[in-house]
C-alpha cells in the first residue's frame, strides 16, 4: 500500500516541500506556546485556573 502511495507522490512536482512546511509550523507552533507559558504572569494563570471553580456566575433557576 505504502510502496502504491509513494508511487504516485513521486510523480507529482514541487511535493517535498510539504513536509518541510508542515515540520516548520508544527515547529512554530509548539515554540510559541512554549514562549506564552513561560512568559504568561501568574496572577492571570491563577485567574483562569480558578474559572472551574468560580460559582458567583453560576444562574440557578
Amino acid at each position: 500500500m505504502l510502496k502504491y502511495i509513494k508511487g504516485h507522490m513521486e510523480t507529482i512536482a514541487g511535493i517535498e516541500i510539504y513536509p518541510i512546511i508542515s515540520l516548520l509550523i508544527f515547529f512554530l507552533f509548539f515554540a510559541g506556546l512554549f514562549w506564552w507559558v513561560f512568559t504568561a504572569k501568574k496572577e492571570y494563570i491563577n485567574k483562569v485556573s480558578n474559572l472551574p471553580l468560580d460559582n458567583e456566575n453560576d444562574d440557578i433557576s
